[in-house]
């Protein structure tokens, strides 16, 4: 089965955003390279997806002309089979993406970046109701911690832990590295 590694939202302007923290970054780079690093060695294409919206003006981390949309430093460097640019949480809307995927025979996806339950999350559901396979590797996506509507902590982890929950088993196979790395050689 044809599979594409999508690197979503990896981008310097998350440590631009006054919630952003470092304590997850080491573990969530590791896994995010090793995912890289693996589909170039198996020849799997690899799709970057950057974020940009809001004004477009310096002070937006966001915007193009703050110079923040680019590869987050730590991010290892690869070959892009494509890139894109979106603007809504999905990676599918508005970016040519679906048609990218349709021309190149892609039936299954592999889900990587950041926001856990923002973007990646939004894009696994997204692809698997236009009917793709997907593969959410929960380990190489990041997230902060939050604050429910009544004041209450939510932390990254428990984040990641909702996302897992509702897209296993429904809208995605959740994996780690390694396994989806092995469901990339996989053919049908």
């Amino acid at each position: 089965m044809k599979t594409c590694l999508i690197v979503i939202d990896v981008q310097e302007s998350f440590r631009h955003r006054p919630y952003s923290t470092e304590r997850d970054m080491p573990q969530y780079l590791a896994a995010q390279n090793a995912l890289i690093a693996g589909c170039a060695e198996r020849g799997v294409p690899i799709v970057r997806v950057f974020h940009s919206d809001g004004p477009a003006e310096p002070a937006n981390p966001f915007a193009i002309e703050s110079g923040h949309v680019r590869p987050l430093e730590g991010l290892a460097p690869f070959h892009e089979a494509a890139q894109f640019v979106k603007h809504r949480h999905s990676a599918l809307v508005g970016t040519g993406l679906e048609v990218w995927l349709t021309e190149n025979g892609i039936q299954r996806l592999i889900v990587s970046g950041i926001r856990t339950e923002q973007c990646c999350e939004t894009t696994t559901r997204h692809a698997s109701d236009l009917g793709w396979q997907v593969d959410y590797v929960t380990d190489a996506t990041l997230t902060y911690d939050m604050q429910q509507p009544d004041g209450t902590p939510l932390s990254a982890a428990e984040i990641k832990a909702r996302t897992a929950t509702v897209l296993t088993g429904r809208f995605a196979t959740l994996c780690t590295v390694d396994e989806a790395l092995a469901r990339a050689g996989e053919t049908e």
